[in-house]
């Protein structure tokens, strides 16, 4: 099998669950669509390393995390594109109230803290996997998944009183 034979089965595969998690980070699938096309230039390009490594899908994630902070970094206007004409707007899709909820109080979060979340509840990686794919310390993802469930709480119910 070529190498871009290769790829290509990789990202065919796991395309569905790199949208996923890109969305949970920044809740828009626009954008989230965007952060996992520049995670796959990444990826084809870095293919020989990537393709060697133990666990290719955490190697995937790590690229589509760290594409989604360096761009949480950058300022407002470098992402944001002007067009003369407004888009459609996408067709309603049902959903729960407290999926909605949860939705919102994900996306108040700050970046990081959302990165957090997202990788140890939605992708069930351990403190010290997440630590790798954030580039930071134990504490700093304990800290901040902490500062962000505490956040979540105060979002999803305003009459619990946290010390």
């Amino acid at each position: 099998m070529s190498r871009d034979d290769e790829y290509t089965a990789y990202m065919t595969a796991r395309l569905p669950w790199l949208q996923r998690v890109a969305y949970l980070l920044c809740q828009d699938w626009n954008r989230a669509d965007d952060l996992v096309q520049t995670a796959m230039t990444r990826l084809y390009v870095n293919w020989r390393r990537a393709r060697s490594v133990e666990n290719l899908d955490g190697y995937a994630r790590t690229v589509l995390v760290r594409v989604f902070l360096a761009e949480q970094r950058t300022a407002w206007w470098k992402r944001v594109a002007v067009v003369r004409q407004t888009p459609e707007p996408a067709a309603e899709t049902l959903d729960h109230d407290s999926n909605l909820d949860l939705r919102a109080a994900l996306a108040a979060l700050p970046p990081r803290q959302r990165a957090a979340v997202v990788l140890r509840f939605y992708c069930d990686l351990s403190v010290e996997q997440t630590a790798d794919v954030l580039n930071c310390s134990t504490g700093t993802v304990k800290s901040q998944t902490s500062r962000a469930l505490a956040g979540l709480r105060r979002a999803l119910d305003p009459t619990v009183e946290l010390t």
